[in-house]
Order: structure tokens, then sequence, then C-alpha cells
């Protein structure tokens, strides 16, 4: 459903956020490792949530990752699924077609319509904080 790299990108931001919450700036090496992710790749997805205000990035020998206190809050998966992916996954057909709508539906358009209108919904009103205390509580786990 989301690319890998914004899969990444939400692991990296509830990891960030989980950190944050009990003061702590995080390094590159220890989300990799915390996420279980390639550290290149890591890289250029955390620049592109920094690009987009979802995260701070500190340089220096006392830099690193963080979300300030409060923001976590206000982050909606929405936003990091935006700076990530863009808003294709609200607009795809579902079969794959190049222009699918009402008045040239594909068999699986009415349906998909409602799961699409559902998950719009859920990445909207879903918070970073939200997953992030799920993580912290050990009610749900960032990697296996």
């Amino acid at each position: 459903m989301f690319s890998k790299a914004c899969q990444y990108g939400i692991k990296a931001s509830v990891f960030i956020a989980s950190q944050s919450a009990i003061g702590n700036r995080v390094s590159l090496k220890e989300i990799a490792a915390g996420i279980n992710s390639p550290e290149a790749f890591t890289a250029k997805i955390l620049h592109q949530l920094a690009k987009n205000n979802i995260l701070q990035s500190l340089k220096g020998p006392t830099g690193g990752f963080e979300i300030p206190e409060g923001k976590a809050e206000t982050i909606k998966l929405s936003d990091i699924v935006s700076a990530i992916d863009g808003d294709s996954i609200y607009m795809g057909c579902a079969l794959g077609f190049d222009h699918c709508d009402a008045l040239q539906p594909c068999p699986m358009h009415d349906k998909f319509v409602d799961i699409r209108d559902n998950l719009r919904q859920m990445l909207e009103t879903t918070s970073l904080h939200e997953l992030a205390n799920g993580v912290d509580v050990g009610l749900s786990f960032l990697k296996r």
C-alpha cells in the first residue's frame, strides 16, 4: 500500500517521536538500527522529512534527529505520507489503470473508493504521538 520509503519514513518518525518524548536526540545509525532499515536509504528519507518540517535535524557533535516537544501530537500520518509519497495513494486505481473514475470505472472502482476514503480518514486522524505511545508502552513494535 505504501512505498518502501514511506514505510521506513513512518517507522523512523515513530522511533524519533518515541525517543524525543524522553528527551533523546537520535543519530542516523540509531534510527536505522531501531527500525531495521538500510542507513543510506534512511538518510534520504530523513532528509525529506526534515525538509517537510516533520522532524528537526541538528548537526554537530550533539546533533541528530528530534521532534520538538508537543509537535508529535500535531503531526498526522497523512503529513508523513504526503511528504514522501505525495497524494497518489488517494487517487490510484485498484487495478492500476491510468484513468479510472465514476464515469469509466474499473470493476473494483466503487468498492475501492470506500477503502481509499477510509484510509484517508485514518491517516488524517492518527497522530505520530498516538503511534509512538503504542510503542512506548509495548503495544506495538517497530521491528521484528
